[in-house]
């Protein structure tokens, strides 16, 4: 009996062992994955700034102003000016037909 419980205790420890083992790779294998992951961010975050920076550099008004002059005949781009915009009781708005604004009265 103390032989039979001997080689089960020792069993038990070898299959802990393996566990034990696998589990390591398998933390080795997450941490190396998460430090990918971490540079791949990093690259991206660059990336992004770079395209921020040059999105910046390409919209500057001075460079639009001169597209726009360049390719005024193909696109008779103007520069905007404030009489360009108007007021907003200067915009037509749709009138109700009267027979729906009456339907309306009645429901109220």
């Amino acid at each position: 009996m103390k032989s039979l419980l001997s080689i089960m205790t020792a069993f038990a420890v070898m299959g802990l062992a393996v566990w034990a083992y696998r589990q390591n790779y398998e933390t080795q294998a997450k941490l190396r994955e998460v430090r990918e992951l971490r540079a791949e961010i990093v690259d991206l975050r660059e990336r992004a700034a770079v395209l921020r920076a040059e999105w910046a550099y390409l919209n500057r008004p001075e460079r639009l102003a001169d597209l726009a002059d360049m390719n005024f005949d193909r696109l008779g781009l103007l520069p905007l000016r404030p009489d360009h915009f108007g007021n907003i009781d200067q915009i037509g708005y749709p009138v109700e037909n009267a027979v729906e604004v009456m339907d309306r009265g009645d429901d109220e």
